[in-house]
């Protein structure tokens, strides 16, 4: 959302949960909260959360990601129909995608899942 590109390849080492969203989702803004957390418990050990919305101009992801203080990347997938067509987060959102150290995928999460449920999940990736 700063207007730079960021290669997901920049992430290589490190586990990933990776969440397309969208500003208008009301189970994205429901979860937010939760991956906010999550960034914070898991830092340490070398977790990154990464935000990607699906059709939001950055102007207003920076407003946004301010109101909400989120503590993660927010990238802007708009324009990006490769990716978002890459990840399955084209027709619905939210769309979460967990990736272990080696690059391998962990998980995928489709809609709205519980706090637990991320919480699990993020474990499994050490």
């Amino acid at each position: 959302m700063a207007g730079q590109s960021v290669p997901l390849a920049d992430y290589a080492g490190r586990p990933l949960l990776i969440n397309f969203w969208a500003t208008w989702c009301g189970p994205c803004r429901i979860e937010i909260p939760w991956l906010i957390e999550l960034q914070d418990r898991y830092r340490d050990r070398g977790l990154v959360v990464l935000g990607i919305s699906a059709d939001d101009e950055p102007a207003d992801l920076r407003q946004f990601a301010a109101d909400f203080k989120m503590n993660y990347p927010v990238l802007v997938g708009l324009g990006h129909d490769d990716l978002l067509k890459a990840y399955d987060a084209v027709d619905l959102l939210p769309i979460t995608w967990f990736v272990k150290r080696d690059g391998t995928i962990s998980g995928k999460g489709v809609g709205i899942h519980s706090k637990d449920w991320f919480d699990e999940q993020v474990k499994a990736l050490f």
